[in-house]
C-alpha cells in the first residue's frame, strides 16, 4: 500500500467523474481523512486498503454512461474505472464533498437523496449547473445519489461511506452484528421465559407485514442453521423385524420363540440336525424373523424443522397472493426477494434428513434448546411466531447514524459483559403486547436492566437514557447515557456510576496541544469535562427540605479506540484511580479494560466504593477518628444466672482492675455480652447475642451491687456498673469461632455491626481492615490471632478466606 502523497491530506482533489450523454457529474473533496490515516483504519492484514462498494446504474434508456473515472490513492490521481474493478475508501463521514452536475442538454435535471438535508444541499446554479456541498455527518454504509430527468429517476450512483473513528470491517460491521445478536438474544430469552408453547396455535394478531419484516432479518441465519443441521442431523436407532428364509438370517433374536410358537406350519421335522426340540422330535424352521437396526432421521426435532420451513413457505405464498390482488407487485426487488426465499426453502425441504412425517404434537426438548442449528431454528421460530416491531429503526436503515448506533451498542455491550457473569432478573427493552414483540431502544425512551450477583445476592441495575429514582438536578437538566447502580449488602447507600458513550476521538495529531499533553489518541477534553459536570450536578434529594447529596460516585467516557494496552498509560485513564473520572476505550475487540473495571466495582466493599470517589479535604482524618473509636465494651459472663439478671435489671458490671486505661470509659456507648461455650454449654446460645446502649456508668464497691450477691472476699473491690437503656438482640449473632473472651474487649461500633466471628473485633490495623473488607466480598473470612482468648491476644496473625 502506498501512503498518502505529501500534503494530500489537506488538499481537495477531483474524486469522481461520470460522463453521460445528458450530463457530467463531478465530486471533489479530500481523498483522505486525517484521523483515518493516523489510526491506519480500513486496511487488511497486509496494510492494504479495503475494497469499497461503488456502482453506477443507468435507470432510463435515455441516459447512456460514456465514461467513469475514480480517484486512486495508490496512483494519486483519477483513473478510468470499469464495472467489477477495485475502488478504494475515499468517502468518509463528517467530511464535506462538493458535487457538481453539468448539463450537456437543456433538460429538466434534479438531484435526489433519501436524506432531506442532503437533497436540499444541491441547488441549481444558472441554467446548466447543479452544485452543492454533501456532508454525510455520522451516517455510514451504502448510500445512493440519484439524478432525476423530467421528474423521473434516470441515473443512480452508489457510494460507500466509511467511518472516520473506527475500522469498517473489524469494528463497524461487528457493532451492527452485536446489536442485532443482543436484541435477538434478549427477544429469545424473553419469549422462552414468558411464552408457554403447548401446541401449534399461532397468534391471531400478527400481520404479514410484521412477519415478513422479521423474516428478512433472520432468513439468512435460518438457512445457515438448517445447513448446519444437515452436517450433523439428530437421529435415532430404530429396530425392524423382517421375515426371511432361515438360511439367509444373520442375527436371530428371542422374539422368534414367540413368533414360531404361534406358527407351527413354519417348522419342518428334522430328527438329525433340528435345533428346536419339542418332545421327542426335533424341528428346523423354514423362515425366521431377522432383527435389523438402522439410523432414522424421523425424529420430533426434524419434524419440527420441516414444519417451520413449511409454515414460512405457506406465509410467503399468502403474501404474494395478497400483494398481487392489490396490484402491488410492481416492485421487482420485492418480487425477487420473495422468489429467492421460496426457492431456498424448497431446496432445504428436499434434504434427506427432512424426509420425515408430519408433526402432530410438539415438545420442547433439550435438542431444540441446546443443539447447534436446532436452537437457532427454534429461536427464530419463536420470534416469527410473535412478530417483531422495531420502534427505533434499529434494523431498517441501510445508512446508520453511527453516533447513535455506537450509543446503543455501548449500552448493549455493558449488558452483555454483565449478563455473562450475573443473572438477569428484569429488563424492559423487549416488550410484548397483543400485536407482537417490541424492541424499546431509542434516544427518546428509557430502558432498565436488573441483575443479581449469584455470589452474594446483591442486586444492581443498569439504566439507559434516564436517571435512577430520586436523582435529579437543582440547576440544569442532566441526562447521561448509561448509569449503573450497585446496592451493597452492608450499606443502605446505592453506589452509582455513569458510563457515557461518546462517538468522538482526538487522534492527537503531532504539533497539537493534545499530543503535547497526552501523547496518544484519547477522548475529547470536552467530554471529560462533561463527566465532571455530571458527577457534581446530579444529586439525590433525601426528602428533607434543602438537603441534597451528590449521588454519582464516578463518571467515565466510553469512546471508540482499539489500542487498550496503549491507553492504559494515558493520563485520562489513570485519572480513574485518582479521582474516579476518566475514559475507557470500547470497540468490539477492545472491551477488556471496561470488563475488568465492572468486575472490580461490583465486588468492591461499600468502604472501597466510597474511597474511590473524590472526597473533601480532611474526610480521611474525620472518618479515621470516627471508625477507630472503641465505643463498645464486650464483656464475658461468669454464669448463666448473670445473663438473666443483667437482662432483667438492665445493667452489667465488671471489675475496675480489668480496665487498664480508665479514660476509655468515657467513650463507651454500648455494652455487649459474650456467652462462652464453657459456661453455657452446647444446649444454650453461645456467642454475642445481646447488646444495649449505655445510659450511665459509675464506679462502686462490689457490695453496693445488690442485684447479684458478691462472692466472699470481693465486697470492697471496685467495680464499674453500666446502666443499660434497653437490651437488644442482634439479628445475626457474632459467633465464637472456636475462641472466647476472658475478661472484656473494647471494639468500634463499626466492627461490632459487621463482625461475624469475635476474632474480627480484634482488627485494628488499617491494612488488616482493608484485607478483611475485600475478602469478605468473596466469601467467609477467618481471622487468626495469637491467643485463644481474643482480649489477651497481642497481634493478628492473618486474614484468610475460609471456604
Amino acid at each position: 500500500m502506498g501512503s498518502p502523497l505529501s500534503g494530500s491530506l489537506n488538499q481537495s482533489v477531483e474524486l469522481l467523474r461520470v460522463e453521460t450523454n445528458l450530463f457530467n457529474l463531478y465530486i471533489q473533496g479530500k481523498p483522505f481523512h486525517p484521523t483515518v490515516e493516523t489510526l491506519q483504519l480500513h486496511r487488511n492484514e497486509h496494510a492494504e486498503w479495503l475494497d469499497a462498494h461503488f456502482g453506477v446504474e443507468s435507470i432510463r434508456s435515455s441516459v447512456h454512461v460514456e465514461s467513469i473515472s475514480i480517484f486512486s490513492p495508490e496512483e494519486g490521481t483519477l483513473i478510468p474505472w470499469q464495472r467489477g474493478e477495485k475502488s478504494y475508501p475515499i468517502f468518509f463521514e463528517t467530511q464535506s464533498y462538493e458535487l457538481v452536475v453539468e448539463k450537456k442538454q437543456d433538460v429538466a435535471i434534479t438531484f435526489h437523496h433519501d436524506n432531506m438535508h442532503l437533497r436540499k444541499a444541491i441547488k441549481p446554479l444558472g441554467k446548466m449547473i447543479l452544485s452543492g456541498i454533501l456532508n454525510f455527518q455520522n451516517e455510514v454504509g451504502y448510500t445512493e445519489l440519484e439524478i432525476h430527468v423530467s421528474g423521473e429517476s434516470a441515473f443512480r450512483l452508489q457510494l460507500e461511506i466509511f467511518p472516520s473513528k473506527m475500522d469498517y470491517k473489524q469494528d463497524y460491521q461487528m457493532i451492527l452484528k452485536d446489536v442485532n445478536e443482543q436484541i435477538y438474544n434478549l427477544s429469545f430469552d424473553f419469549l422462552r421465559k414468558t411464552y408457554n408453547l403447548t401446541g401449534l396455535k399461532e397468534t391471531n394478531h400478527q400481520s404479514l407485514t410484521e412477519f415478513f419484516t422479521i423474516l428478512q432479518h433472520v432468513f439468512s441465519q435460518l438457512v445457515q442453521a438448517v445447513e448446519r443441521i444437515k452436517n450433523s442431523p439428530h437421529s435415532k436407532l430404530q429396530a425392524e423385524n423382517r421375515l426371511m428364509e432361515a438360511a439367509r438370517v444373520k442375527k436371530v433374536g428371542r422374539e422368534n420363540i414367540t413368533y414360531l410358537s404361534k406358527r407351527p406350519h413354519l417348522l419342518t421335522s428334522d430328527h438329525k440336525n433340528g435345533p428346536i426340540q419339542l418332545g421327542n422330535d426335533r424341528y428346523t424352521p423354514s423362515h425366521l424373523l431377522e432383527n435389523r437396526r438402522f439410523v432414522s432421521y424421523d425424529t420430533a426435532e426434524n419434524r419440527f424443522v420441516r414444519w417451520v420451513l413449511s409454515r414460512i413457505q405457506v406465509k410467503l405464498k399468502d403474501l404474494k397472493t395478497r400483494l398481487a390482488s392489490k396490484e402491488q407487485m410492481t416492485e421487482p426487488l420485492l418480487t425477487k426477494k420473495i422468489n429467492m426465499m421460496q426457492s431456498q426453502l424448497q431446496r432445504l425441504l428436499q434434504q434427506d434428513f427432512l424426509n420425515v412425517g408430519e408433526m402432530k404434537q410438539m415438545s420442547v426438548s433439550l435438542v431444540l434448546q441446546m443443539a447447534p442449528g436446532y436452537r437457532e431454528v427454534y429461536r427464530y421460530y419463536l420470534m416469527l411466531l410473535k412478530g417483531l416491531s422495531i420502534q427505533s429503526d434499529l434494523f431498517h436503515l441501510s445508512m446508520k447514524d453511527l453516533a447513535q448506533l455506537y450509543e446503543y451498542w455501548c449500552f448493549l455491550k455493558i449488558h452483555d459483559l454483565l449478563g455473562r457473569k450475573y443473572e438477569l432478573l428484569k429488563q424492559d427493552i423487549i416488550k410484548v403486547d397483543r400485536d407482537g414483540l417490541f424492541v424499546k431502544l431509542s434516544k427518546s425512551q428509557a430502558a432498565r436492566m436488573q441483575y443479581r450477583n449469584p455470589k452474594n445476592g446483591e442486586i444492581f441495575t443498569l439504566y439507559y437514557n434516564t436517571l435512577p429514582q430520586g436523582d435529579g438536578n437543582e440547576t440544569l437538566p442532566q441526562r447521561p447515557d448509561n448509569v449503573l447502580t450497585l446496592k451493597k449488602n452492608d450499606s443502605n447507600v446505592e453506589y452509582k456510576y455513569i458510563f457515557d458513550a461518546k462517538y468522538r476521538l482526538n487522534p492527537a495529531y503531532e504539533g497539537t496541544s493534545y499530543h503535547r499533553d497526552y501523547k496518544t489518541p484519547g477522548p475529547e477534553l470536552d467530554d471529560i469535562n462533561t463527566m465532571h459536570r455530571y458527577r457534581d450536578a446530579i444529586v439525590y434529594n433525601g426528602g428533607k427540605q434543602g438537603e441534597v447529596e451528590r449521588s454519582m460516585f464516578g463518571a467515565y467516557v466510553l469512546f471508540p479506540y482499539h489500542n487498550e494496552e496503549e491507553f492504559q498509560e494515558h493520563k485520562l485513564h489513570k485519572s480513574i484511580k485518582m479521582m474516579n473520572i476518566g475514559a475507557f476505550p470500547l470497540l468490539p475487540n477492545s472491551t477488556g479494560l471496561l470488563e475488568k473495571f465492572l468486575d472490580e466495582i461490583i465486588m468492591d466493599s461499600p468502604e472501597k466504593a466510597y474511597e474511590r470517589s473524590t472526597r473533601p479535604r480532611g474526610t480521611k482524618e474525620y472518618y479515621s477518628n470516627k471508625l477507630t473509636g472503641k465505643n463498645v465494651l464486650v464483656g464475658s459472663l461468669r454464669t448463666v444466672t448473670q445473663l438473666e439478671v443483667a437482662k432483667e435489671k438492665g445493667f452489667y458490671h465488671v471489675p475496675l482492675e480489668n480496665i487498664s486505661e480508665h479514660q476509655i470509659l468515657t467513650q463507651v456507648e454500648y455494652v455487649a455480652l459474650c456467652q462462652s461455650r464453657k459456661k453455657f454449654g452446647p444446649d444454650r446460645e453461645t456467642g454475642i447475642h445481646w447488646y444495649g446502649k449505655v445510659m450511665d456508668w459509675k464506679v462502686v464497691r462490689r457490695k453496693e451491687i445488690s442485684e447479684i450477691p458478691p462472692r466472699p472476699g470481693t465486697e470492697e473491690k471496685l467495680y464499674v456498673k453500666f446502666t443499660v437503656e434497653h437490651w437488644q438482640k442482634k439479628d445475626k449473632p457474632i459467633a465464637l469461632g472456636g475462641q472466647g473472651i476472658y475478661n472484656l474487649l473494647f471494639a468500634s461500633k463499626y466492627m461490632f455491626d459487621r463482625a461475624e466471628e469475635i476474632a474480627e473485633l480484634k482488627l485494628e490495623d488499617e491494612a488488616h481492615l482493608i484485607e478483611w473488607r475485600e475478602k469478605r466480598r468473596l466469601g467467609k473470612v477467618r481471622v487468626t490471632v495469637d491467643n485463644e482468648d481474643i482480649d489477651l491476644a497481642n497481634r493478628v496473625l492473618g486474614v484468610e478466606l475460609h471456604m
